[in-house]
């Protein structure tokens, strides 16, 4: 059943938000910056939704430069692109920076009871789109696979899965799709070669999460990714034999509800393309529409791809990562990246 990622309104759970939570649709619940004022606070609210449903995953867009939900007492992670050009010049230095980086991710959130960040980013800066830009770590295809895996390493050591962004590749093509509607017209050889090879190659290391974009490459099929089976089953999991959870982008953004003003017809074409959650986020109407209305069973694969992550705890104690301790690490990203 549990097949909705959905967000709470502010600081604390209101009484929406508790019915909503309790409803068993609802997996998982993303934070955003309006949901937090302070360590003290967002621990709180944590441990408030955990006494309802300790079930559920808790997630977040915390992935450094611009987006990162939560910023005082917590380390001001660089954007990705800056680790890049730290790569141009010193190669050894930038992959120890963005395996630090997802350590630091993985203890910041892991310490509040969250589960994961969506992170890292690995499209390619092809100049292109303001939306990703220095959210991604490069231009050149190599330098994002080692940055990238070594970010996820960091990750893994701190108890937390990554998930990878946005397949197959939304670095190309300018629109926003939070915004509009976003086509990219290259042809599937062009992102084989380019774009997939990232994904493929963050695959075999084992990442275990990935969030497809709501782009629709035109060449390809009709549907955005994430709403498309051509992308999800044919080529992550069959192709590329990927064997994790799918996360779907959120439902609400212009680029998915060009498919279909149906919020119930948009989540019902994400899951049965592959999606294993589906983000339905700032539409608090949507939620209640799919909670009356939406019916999906889920299955068992799903449910055990899902479970896988959650947070693991015992990982999550480590108090040292290639001889740094966490106050080490933190001033070294901090001081490299200034």
């Amino acid at each position: 059943m549990t097949c909705l990622m959905i967000d709470v309104e502010g600081f604390d759970l209101k009484p929406e938000d508790i019915r909503r939570i309790k409803h068993p649709l609802v997996g998982g619940i993303i934070l955003f910056s309006r949901n937090f004022s302070d360590r003290n606070q967002l621990s709180k609210l944590i441990l408030s939704i955990k006494e309802i449903r300790n079930d559920l995953l808790i997630s977040v867009d915390h992935e450094g430069g611009r987006v990162q939900r939560f910023r005082e007492s917590f380390t001001l992670l660089p954007n990705m692109g800056l680790i890049g050009k730290i790569y141009d010049e010193d190669k050894v230095q930038a992959i120890k920076i963005a395996n630090l980086t997802g350590w630091i991710i993985a203890k910041e959130l892991g310490e509040l009871g969250i589960d994961f960040s969506f992170t890292p980013v690995l499209d390619i800066d092809y100049g292109n789109s303001s939306v990703i830009g220095n959210r991604s770590f490069h231009q050149n295809i190599d330098p994002i696979i080692e940055l990238s895996a070594a970010l996820h390493q960091g990750l893994n050591h701190g108890g937390m899965e990554g998930v990878g962004k946005h397949f197959p590749g939304h670095g190309y093509i300018k629109a926003d799709t939070h915004q509009e509607t976003a086509i990219d017209p290259r042809n599937f050889d062009d992102m084989k070669n380019a774009d997939m090879k990232i994904f493929e190659s963050l695959i075999q290391i084992g990442l275990f999460g990935i969030m497809p974009s709501h782009v629709i490459y035109s060449a390809c099929d009709k549907m955005p990714s994430g709403l498309s089976s051509f992308w999800l089953q044919q080529q992550l999991r069959e192709n590329l034999g990927f064997k994790g959870a799918i996360f779907s982008d959120d439902m609400s953004m212009n680029a998915a509800v060009i498919c279909s003003k149906d919020i119930k017809r948009r989540v019902l074409m994400a899951l049965n393309a592959g999606c294993d959650m589906v983000l339905v986020c700032n539409s608090p109407n949507d939620v209640d529409s799919l909670l009356n209305e939406l019916k999906w069973q889920v299955t068992e694969a799903s449910v055990l791809r899902i479970n896988k992550m959650r947070l693991n705890k015992i990982q999550a104690k480590a108090k040292n990562y290639k001889d740094f301790s966490l106050v080490e690490a933190q001033k070294f990203v901090t001081n490299v990246t200034k």
